[in-house]
């Protein structure tokens, strides 16, 4: 059997020991060969692949990023786009593919798959907004580093009386608001899911430094107010229809000093998020789906998405895996005992 591997979307860490765990779980065992495929889905139209050995995986374990490289081409959008990667596919002679990507690149896998070729998805995004799985690869890593910056942003802010705000990713779902915010011991925590009124969220403030001299603020970068919209970084949109957000900390900067009174600051994190050396944790995962997800291709089980379960991993179709998953009440209730 002849597996392709390709990332789509995001960079982020772990993705090489998914990449590492497919190719030696599928050579040692069942004798596989692998073409990897560059940049994601631009690499399929293109037929842009090359051969990828034991070799070529060895010692990428803990390195960041993808050695594949990725790109947001998505098919669907382009004219004849899906007959494109299906020339791609025949073109490099694949018998499967494996794509580790988020719900974009796994809408795509779950066309390939309703289109009659062999896909399997793997999971990954540092947003931990797929369906179906407890955790996506790259999330532990991004929480781990938003959670040190509200560490260190701590100090700062008892040291000078301020009002911190750190902004995290999170388009539409607020999982490293939520779960960085609860472990930094953030007062308070807005997240796309929970729109919220600007002068509650002062009144917290206020009676907060009452008794305590600073406030810190994790806002999920798709926050918004009720009512409002999201802030963005410029009117682009890129293949998959999103816009590029950031800088709401910065709104609320602003509005927050001018309501309160209190001296305010703002620190972005924004694609530090996702880079650098994956947690363990991250190591542990990607190398549990890869080898899982070749499991099931070795038992001719396609269209699944391998996935995370009461920490097993098991498979889900990829029509059912391919929706959002929010942050639930219980997790944002959790969160709000530590408000103010």
């Amino acid at each position: 059997m002849k597996v392709g591997v390709l990332t789509g979307g995001g960079d982020c860490p772990g993705l090489n020991a998914a990449i590492r765990a497919v190719v030696r779980k599928g050579i040692k065992e069942f004798g596989m060969d692998f073409t990897g495929i560059r940049d994601g889905w631009k690499g399929m139209i293109d037929a842009d692949g090359f051969p990828l050995t034991s070799a070529d995986v060895s010692g990428i374990l803990v390195k960041g990023g993808t050695i594949l490289g990725s790109s947001r081409t998505n098919p669907i959008k382009m004219e004849g786009g899906m007959d494109k990667v299906r020339n791609g596919f025949q073109r490099l002679g694949l018998d499967s593919l494996i794509a580790i990507g988020g719900d974009d690149t796994l809408s795509v896998a779950a066309e390939m798959s309703r289109m009659g070729m062999d896909v399997i998805g793997i999971p990954k995004t540092i947003d931990n907004d797929i369906a179906g799985t407890e955790r996506t690869i790259g999330f532990n890593t991004a929480i781990t580093v938003a959670c040190e910056a509200i560490d260190r942003v701590h100090t700062t802010a008892e040291s000078h009386h301020r009002v911190m705000i750190v902004e995290v990713m999170g388009r539409h779902a607020g999982w490293i608001a939520v779960m960085a915010g609860i472990a930094g011991g953030a007062d308070l925590i807005l997240i796309p899911e929970r729109p919220f009124v600007l002068e509650e969220v002062c009144d917290v403030i206020r009676k907060r430094h009452e008794r305590k001299s600073f406030t810190i603020v994790v806002v999920a970068e798709g926050a918004h107010p009720k009512g409002g919209t999201v802030t963005t970084k410029s009117d682009e949109i890129d293949d998959f229809g999103h816009v590029a957000l950031g800088g709401v900390a910065n709104w609320l900067k602003k509005e927050i000093a001018e309501r309160t009174g209190f001296e305010t600051r703002a620190s972005i994190l924004g694609h530090i998020q996702r880079g650098g050396k994956p947690s363990a944790e991250d190591r542990l995962l990607g190398t549990r789906l890869g080898v899982k997800a070749i499991h099931y291709a070795s038992n001719n089980n396609f269209g699944v998405m391998v996935t995370l379960r009461n920490d097993k991993i098991e498979a889900l179709p990829l029509d059912e895996a391919i929706k959002d998953r929010r942050v639930d009440e219980e997790w944002y209730s959790i969160a709000e005992t530590f408000f103010g």
